[in-house]
């Protein structure tokens, strides 16, 4: 597999704070909005944005962890069951404005299930979308982010990976293309 690098660290660095300014402009001091990231890797990204807000507000912003696995549509399917993650919402969802986050945006089949589980927490008066990664080709359902760090364009043949300082050593966000044979 080639191996390219959409954002860098620098790149990716500036995307989050983008992100939190734009959450800033249309939540304001976030007093009936939350923001729920999806196992696992949209707790990544909603941990960054945390992190960020909370300095830019100068107060804690509420936050939670929502494991989607018995909501899956391909739950049964896999050759290899999936292993739950933890579920961490210890705040009522209902009448809130929520923010669901995820890492990359791909066919909308996971947005769609977290949207069912998040449900099981009550009923949000507005559900918006935050994708670090939107992948714009190949979506299955009309599901579309509110929020996006960085829109890319790919085959379906094609991976795209978040890379975490803390998970993989660096910030970045990488795309992996099959290699293509020589005539030679």
């Amino acid at each position: 597999m080639e191996k390219q690098v959409i954002l860098n660290e620098k790149q990716f660095e500036l995307t989050l704070n983008r992100l939190c300014y734009q959450l800033i402009e249309n939540h304001n001091q976030f007093e009936d909005t939350v923001l729920i990231g999806l196992q696992p890797r949209g707790v990544n990204v909603l941990n960054r944005l945390k992190i960020r807000l909370e300095q830019i507000l100068g107060k804690p912003v509420v936050c939670g962890a929502l494991d989607i696995t018995f909501y899956r549509d391909d739950f049964r399917r896999r050759e290899r069951p999936i292993i739950p993650s933890a579920t961490n919402i210890d705040f009522i969802v209902e009448n809130k404005r929520v923010v669901l986050i995820d890492d990359v945006l791909y066919t909308g089949r996971t947005i769609r299930s977290g949207i069912d589980a998040m449900m099981a927490y009550g009923r949000p008066a507005s559900v918006e979308l935050l994708a670090l990664v939107d992948r714009r080709f190949k979506r299955q359902l009309p599901i579309q982010a509110d929020y996006v760090g960085k829109t890319i364009d790919t085959l379906a043949t094609e991976r795209v990976n978040v890379e975490w300082k803390e998970v993989e050593g660096e910030d970045k966000v990488v795309l992996f293309t099959q290699e293509r044979e020589s005539n030679g």
